[in-house]
């Protein structure tokens, strides 16, 4: 199927190798979107759960432990392989 592109009021095929650079172009900013999704995502899971390590919180020591094991895996989620294509971590 041949593309095409518009140029000075006439229709004009698409090269391979501009197709190409379109799909990357397009692969590179949905990446990017993913991205900022989950970087918006984790930060509002980790403010979310903020006062489960307050020390006026009523959890048990253990579960403030499970709790803050998951906001470590919420904070080293950017580094992890495969970012931005990831699995959130299950909360506790």
């Amino acid at each position: 199927m041949v593309s095409y592109r518009q140029v000075n009021q006439s229709l004009v095929a698409i090269t391979e190798e501009e197709e190409t650079a379109i799909a990357e172009e397009k692969a590179a900013s949905n990446a990017i979107m993913l991205n900022v999704e989950n970087r918006n995502t984790r930060n509002a899971l980790l403010a979310s759960s903020d006062w489960t390590q307050m020390p006026d919180s009523p959890l048990t020591d253990e579960v403030k432990v499970s709790w803050a094991t998951y906001r470590s895996s919420l904070r080293d989620l950017p580094t992890s392989e495969g970012w931005p294509s990831v699995t959130f971590p299950n909360t506790p």
